[in-house]
């Protein structure tokens, strides 16, 4: 199974960041909604390369914050960009560093990681 297929598949509402089921709860219509952080953090885990961040906007208003990743070749992967359907900006993307062991949604981060390995085989 390929990795994007293996994310996909594991992507559900106990593993969502609460800060995005706070706007609008998951949903199996979208299922990558509130999943960029975990997400991120597998492929950098699986692949390497770099994490990058940028802020959110809807309509000039700030929605949130929005993590994917750069591959040791330099292309960009992101897994999760299918959850923004209502014309969200992505603005000042920037490489970030991997803070290991301070991530707040670590739990979350554990079960989707082992969703992926399970399917990844």
């Amino acid at each position: 199974m390929d990795l994007e297929r293996a994310v996909n598949e594991s992507f559900a509402a106990d593993t969502c960041s609460p800060d995005d089921v706070e706007r609008e709860p998951w949903h199996p219509g979208n299922p990558a909604w509130g999943h960029c952080d975990v997400t991120a953090l597998v492929v950098h885990d699986l692949r390497g390369g770099e994490l990058i961040l940028a802020e959110v906007t809807l309509d000039g208003e700030e929605r949130g914050i929005h993590y994917w990743n750069r591959l040791p070749e330099g292309v960009e992967l992101d897994l999760t960009r299918s959850q923004f359907r209502r014309g969200e900006q992505i603005v000042n993307p920037r490489p970030v560093e991997r803070l290991y062991g301070s991530f707040v949604r670590e739990e979350a981060y554990v079960l989707f990681r082992s969703r992926v390995l399970a399917r990844l085989g």
